[in-house]
């Protein structure tokens, strides 16, 4: 499976935390009787993750929807094999099967490591190949996959490698709900032999290694005939266990860093430029500077922006600049809020002339130069680009953000005019990791928004802001997230509460 739309509309934007408010549900797809297009074994479905050989596959990758009660929102599957699922028109090619259950506000994840002694042997030239899933119990009595372990060849006592879980994923929250666990030995053609199970749960899980956590491998009850004597003697038990409260965006932000860099090109005295200095409405680069602004302003605690400019000839010399600041000013760069960036543009196009190339690569090092001077958690850096999606050093700019990538610092590029936008597309590498010389990004820093997606047809009128603000910002908290976690960078703690001058404060146990 290879995609899944989320078609609703979008409520208003709440810019503290980055989200629209909805309550989260988690869905888990099945599917029975899938069609087999494979000559020689069953059917692959893709992505998700891969179940070789099986025309019943259950996938472990969830999807975490935000659910509207009183809207209708439109999903969409589309699902892709080795071949082609289709054939006979009108012809049943199989079953989906969709749970959904709403998700708890539990944010910890549990680490576990399990191993296994004298596992059942299934394999007749060799032993067993077994790995081990697991199971979620839902409401109804049913059970959801939630996790495959790794299968360790020919052994029957395995150790399989730790793996991290979030709490949700595993109990949603709830200590006290069965996890099942189920054992098996794998073979290659899909049909794996069942070795046992049992059963257990998160508050059991939690006291660790111990006599509490060495559980019997059981047969389930119509398959005895198959058990030897050792069967009996079967046990999986746990090695570690360690549980982590995960650190959100909020967690860690206390002001935003943010910068702006516009491309200069084209002339701003014709109405074809997207530059035009139009005396009745604003310009294609002053809106997106305006929108976006308005967006990622409320993450800036002193609303005091450094802007550059790039691609342009500068006065007095005629010298072109890749990095120059927008109010003119080099020792301080920095503009009073949305407006007064606004006001420096405006003021640019009167002074610099409109010239190119575009080269990007030298306002991201710009930036780059100050993020690698605070890595220690304490800032995080956002470039904001606006362009036509039109540049001249692609492979300069790929090594300066796979150089940035290591920093503390994220960009958004966004795009307007009518141009292809091909190369910005490239550089996001949500389809491909961006990499140069051979050495790939340590992290996705890049998010590209096609500004006229989000336009009405005169091109003068943002449809949605708030489907603008939840694009624009889509990335950035997980970009953040992924910088601090790779760092062991922890939130600082909360400040104690205010207690006014006089009054004693008090705690109710």
């Amino acid at each position: 499976m290879d995609k899944l739309e989320d078609m609703a509309s979008v409520y208003e934007f709440d810019p503290l935390t980055g989200n629209i408010p909805a309550t989260k549900v988690e869905i888990t797809v099945s599917c029975r009787n899938l069609l087999d297009r494979d000559t020689f074994s069953k059917s692959d479905p893709r992505e998700t993750e891969v179940i070789d050989n099986t025309l019943n596959p259950d996938f472990v990758r969830k999807y975490i929807l935000d659910y509207f009660f009183e809207e209708k929102q439109n999903l969409r599957f589309d699902f892709r094999l080795e071949k082609p699922l289709g054939g006979i028109p009108g012809k049943n090619c199989g079953t989906i099967i969709l749970s959904a259950e709403e998700l708890g506000n539990c944010r910890d994840s549990a680490t576990m490591q399990f191993c296994a002694n004298k596992l059942d042997k299934k394999d007749f030239f060799g032993k067993s190949d077994p790995f081990m899933v697991f199971y979620r119990s839902n409401e109804d009595g049913t059970f959801t996959i939630c996790h495959k372990t790794e299968v360790v060849k020919n052994t029957l006592n395995p150790v399989w490698q730790p793996f991290t879980i979030p709490v949700r994923a595993l109990c949603n929250g709830d200590y006290d709900r069965t996890i099942k666990v189920e054992v098996y030995d794998w073979d290659r053609d899909g049909s794996h032999d069942f070795i046992g199970e049992f059963t257990t749960s998160y508050r059991e899980l939690a006291r660790g290694q111990s006599q509490f956590n060495v559980y019997e491998v059981r047969c389930r009850p119509h398959r005895i005939y198959i058990v030897s004597f050792d069967l009996f003697l079967m046990q999986v038990t746990l090695l570690s266990f360690s549980v982590e409260s995960e650190s959100t965006f909020l967690d860690y932000i206390k002001g935003g860093n943010f910068w702006f860099a516009v491309q200069f090109s084209g002339n701003p005295s014709q109405s074809t430029s997207l530059h035009y200095m139009n005396p009745y409405q604003m310009n294609a680069y002053a809106l997106a500077l305006k929108a976006v602004g308005e967006i990622i302003q409320d993450y800036d605690s002193d609303k005091m922006f450094p802007a550059l400019g790039f691609g342009a000839k500068l006065p007095p010399d005629g010298r072109v600049s890749h990095e120059f600041p927008l109010n003119g000013n080099i020792e301080n760069p920095y503009c009073n809020g949305i407006e007064g960036i606004l006001e420096a543009y405006h003021q640019s196009l009167k002074t610099v002339q409109l010239y190119g190339p575009t080269n990007f690569a030298p306002v991201v090092n710009h930036v780059a130069r100050y993020a690698a001077a605070v890595q220690d958690g304490s800032q995080y850096f956002v470039l904001l680009i606006i362009t036509d999606g039109v540049i001249s050093d692609m492979s300069q700019t790929k090594e300066a953000i796979v150089n940035a990538a290591k920093l503390p610092m994220s960009i958004i590029i966004v795009g307007v005019g009518q141009a292809e936008f091909d190369a910005m597309v490239e550089l996001d590498g949500d389809d491909i990791r961006i990499s140069s010389r051979g050495k790939l990004a340590e992290r996705d820093i890049v998010q590209f928004v096609p500004f006229r997606d989000y336009m009405d047809r005169t091109g003068n009128h943002v449809l949605s802001m708030a489907r603008l603000a939840k694009d624009v910002l889509a990335e950035i908290p997980d970009q953040f997230i992924s910088y601090m976690k790779s760092r062991g960078i922890k939130p600082n703690p909360a400040p104690p509460p205010y207690t006014p001058p006089g009054h004693t404060h008090h705690t109710q146990i």
